[in-house]
């Protein structure tokens, strides 16, 4: 893994009310795309996937909207791994 530059991808979704929506999202990006993580908030309305490779996003676009819910924006940039250290600064 050392070296590697990991791409996080956050989707905006509209629609997410629950958990349940939470979890069909992250099952749609799974069988999707091939990523390393992928977790979901209703609360924030954004799915966050990590991935050795970039992901195809309007492939994701498509198989979300299959399901209901509407990707209203996109943001990539590279993944950085939470340093050890940084959970303490206050």
């Amino acid at each position: 893994m050392e070296g590697t530059t990991m791409v996080e991808t956050i989707l905006r979704v509209d629609g997410m009310m629950c958990g349940m929506c939470e979890s069909h999202i992250n099952d749609v990006v799974r069988k999707t795309a091939r990523v390393n993580k992928v977790t979901s908030s209703h609360t924030k309305g954004e799915t966050v996937i990590v991935s050795e490779q970039p992901v195809d996003v309007e492939t994701l676009k498509a198989a979300i909207a299959e399901t209901g819910y509407t990707v209203t924006g996109v943001q990539t940039r590279p993944y950085e791994k939470k340093g050890f250290f940084s959970f303490l600064k206050k």
